[in-house]
């Protein structure tokens, strides 16, 4: 029996609460089985003064998608960290899942179901916060140690990471989240403003998405898939905000670093402002970032 949309969204969860945020947080490998998405510090669901929801699945039909869903983050969709060294057969890093095993001489996809041997995964829980430690397991002389810490506070949740090289080879790659958001499940539509501190610069604009400065929006709702890369932000941090106008709901994502890259992808249900960071951490050293997302009420 295919499950419920409400089982779909509600999967074995890990609860951030205060009087203005709830937050859930599915429990590694109860949900986000797949070799994609970062199995830690998976937000499914952000929900501000009871009433207001941020969070939707990739896709409502079963069986279908790479099980993304809300705030999950994922390593390496450009730059898979050890997959041109790895034979058919071998094994290769994904940061926050495990090592996988390459299937074929093919080129790496993001959305191919690799064999997964998990990484050990540590929880540790307080009132306002959750961190996940994930332990460093070699493979062919990559070794990471990661912590992911989530903090909520007020309106706002913050996203904390450490990077640790603890193996002999260069961890170079990229993270980014995915944001699956549509607030209060409402359809992509003229109804969304995504606001940027920029007038974006857009080569291959989608036909239903359109630009007024600093603004963007869509014609209609969308039937299919839309894709794009602005441009024109600042070489030290990047800002979006997206709200409901009809409604006065929002949420905003700040990022304190250099990015490498912002896209948005959507379809009917949902659209993802994406932000990109570089990841270059040679043995011995660490790197730390941090995203904060802000959820408001007019």
């Amino acid at each position: 029996m295919n499950p419920s949309k409400h089982e779909f969204l509600n999967p074995p969860s890990f609860i951030l609460q205060n009087d203005k945020l709830k937050v859930n947080i599915a429990k590694p490998g109860a949900f986000q089985k797949g070799s994609r998405f970062d199995w830690t510090g998976y937000i499914t669901q952000v929900t501000l003064n009871d009433k207001h929801t941020f969070c939707v699945p990739e896709t409502y039909e079963p069986e279908r998608g790479t099980e993304g869903q809300g705030l999950c983050n994922e390593f390496g969709i450009f730059t898979p960290i050890g997959y041109e060294e790895a034979s058919v057969g071998e094994q290769f890093p994904k940061l926050g899942i495990g090592n996988l095993t390459r299937t074929d001489e093919e080129e790496y996809q993001f959305h191919s179901p690799y064999p997964i041997f998990p990484f050990e995964i540590e929880v540790t829980q307080e009132e306002n916060k959750i961190q996940f430690k994930v332990s460093p397991d070699n493979c062919r002389g990559y070794a990471t140690e990661i912590e992911k810490t989530i903090i909520i506070q007020d309106q706002s949740l913050t996203i904390d990471y450490r990077l640790q090289n603890v193996g002999v080879k260069t961890i170079k790659t990229e993270e980014y989240v995915h944001n699956f958001v549509a607030i209060n499940e409402h359809p992509i539509s003229s109804d969304y403003k995504l606001r940027l501190p920029y007038t974006p610069i857009i080569e291959s604009l989608p036909d239903i998405m359109t630009i007024n400065h600093r603004e963007l929006s869509w014609k209609n709702t969308p039937n299919e898939p839309f894709y794009c890369r602005p441009e024109g932000y600042s070489d030290s941090s990047h800002i979006w905000e997206l709200t409901h106008e009809p409604s006065g709901v929002g949420m905003r994502e700040i990022n304190i670093f250099p990015p490498a890259m912002f896209a948005i992808w959507g379809t009917r249900h949902v659209v993802s402002p994406e932000i990109f960071i570089d990841i270059d951490v040679k043995p011995g050293e660490t790197q730390t970032w941090s995203r904060t997302f802000e959820f408001f009420e007019e």
